[in-house]
């Protein structure tokens, strides 16, 4: 190749390479590409911790909401406790109601500050669209079993309405949360409020 072509070609190659230096044509482009994924996983990522911050703060309210009701009772029935759970479970609109689960025990505090139960009820839910259905069971807690209450609450003779919900929530993209879901769980304390305690196949308070 003659030196002279070769000077030629050496200096368009230089100067093409200053171009393409200085050209800045499809940078946004590339930018875009760069940034969009990682854009997406924070946004996805803010929308499943959103979505769980709020179900869980429901799930706190369908324990007070279940204690508080049940505890303006002098007495309830099994139809009356589903027309609670059904009430309570309305609490988590626009979320479902079907993955939640709720137990409502009334407790008495003996002289001792011995706390056991007095009658407990689990309910579930089964919803149609806008409207739920509960069914009304008996829970694991037995009549006179011993159980753990705050210490703050072990007053001697008294009666407490005790519920505990537990919500098992399902991520929308299960790249942020494990698929099998989280298990957001709550509980709530109300003393009875019309009278001494809440009866339930009873005519007297037990004291067991």
């Amino acid at each position: 190749m003659h030196p002279s072509f070769q000077r030629l070609l050496l200096v368009r190659s230089f100067v093409l390479m200053r171009r393409l230096q200085r050209d800045r044509r499809g940078v946004a482009a590339i930018e875009f590409a760069i940034i969009v994924p990682v854009m997406l996983v924070m946004f996805l990522a803010t929308v499943e911790v959103t979505s769980g911050i709020a179900v869980d703060r429901k799930v706190t309210l369908v324990a007070r909401t279940l204690s508080d009701l049940v505890s303006q009772s002098t007495s309830v029935t099994d139809n009356d406790l589903k027309n609670v759970f059904a009430a309570s479970y309305g609490v988590l609109t626009p979320y479902s109601a079907t993955p939640v689960k709720a137990t409502i025990t009334e407790v008495f505090v003996n002289k001792n500050q011995v706390a056991t139960v007095q009658w407990s009820k689990t309910g579930t839910v089964t919803q149609s669209g806008s409207s739920a259905t509960a069914t009304v069971t008996n829970s694991t807690r037995q009549a006179g079993d011993a159980i753990t209450i705050p210490d703050g609450l072990k007053v001697a003779n008294t009666y407490l309405i005790f519920s505990e919900v537990s919500y098992q929530y399902q991520p929308t993209v299960a790249y942020f949360i494990p698929q099998a879901g989280i298990s957001l769980t709550d509980q709530s304390y109300t003393r009875p409020r019309q009278s001494l305690c809440v009866l339930y196949g009873t005519t007297v308070c037990p004291t067991n």
